[in-house]
Order: structure tokens, then C-alpha cells, then sequence
């Protein structure tokens, strides 16, 4: 696609670089499906949790004063875009942070932007 500008004020050159090296709708389209997925707060916290702790849905619910069916609904999503990863032992299955670029891209994003650092134990 070759772009014609209406007005040339001398970034023609910027241009023409950023239309070869433009991602396709599909990748933009990814973007913004990991940010519709991330607009709700909830979500958001219970992933936090996770990347601190391995825990099942029901110390999940009742860290976050949920029900059950309520964090297993944001547990599903969060699983469903890669970022959360499960394993079962026994009956109960167990929820922590994906081991993934994303995941940990998105950790240190949240601690960066409302200024929070990772609890240690002593």
C-alpha cells in the first residue's frame, strides 16, 4: 500500500519506514484483545496474587471476598490469553502466574504504575 500524504511536512521518509515495518490488523487486533481482557480491576488483582502465590479458588475467593464461581470466571479469562497457568493435585487445582514474557511484562507494568514493589518474606 503505498501512502499518499496530503501535506508534506518533510516526514515522508518516517512514514514511508513505518508503513514497511507496520504490524497487520491481526497483530493490532491481539493488542487489543489482551487489553479488553485486562480493563477489568479485578482481573487484574487476582493476577497480581498469582504472581506472589500458587493458590486454589477457594483461599482465592476468600483473599479477594469473592465467591467461588466469581474468581473461577476471572480465572478461566486470564487462563484462556495465557497469562495464569494451573495444575491439579488431587481434587484441587492450584492457580499461579504463566512462567511467560507477557506475564511477567505485565507484573512488573501493574507494580510500575500504581508504585508498588513485590512483598519478600523475611
Amino acid at each position: 500500500m503505498k501512502i499518499e500524504l496530503p501535506h508534506d511536512h518533510d516526514e515522508l521518509g518516517k512514514v514511508k519506514l513505518l508503513e514497511e515495518h507496520m504490524p497487520s490488523d491481526k497483530d493490532f487486533q491481539i493488542v487489543s484483545d489482551m487489553f479488553r481482557i485486562l480493563s477489568d480491576p479485578t482481573r487484574i488483582r487476582i493476577f497480581w496474587l498469582l504472581c506472589h502465590i500458587e493458590e486454589c479458588v477457594m483461599n482465592l475467593s476468600a483473599i479477594m471476598g469473592m465467591s467461588s464461581p466469581a474468581v473461577s470466571h476471572h480465572l478461566r479469562i486470564l487462563k484462556s490469553c495465557s497469562l495464569i497457568e494451573s495444575r491439579r493435585r488431587g481434587k484441587e487445582v492450584y492457580y499461579r502466574a504463566a512462567g511467560t514474557v507477557d506475564a511477567d511484562l505485565l507484573h512488573h507494568m501493574i507494580e510500575k504504575m500504581v508504585e508498588v514493589s513485590c512483598p519478600t518474606e523475611d
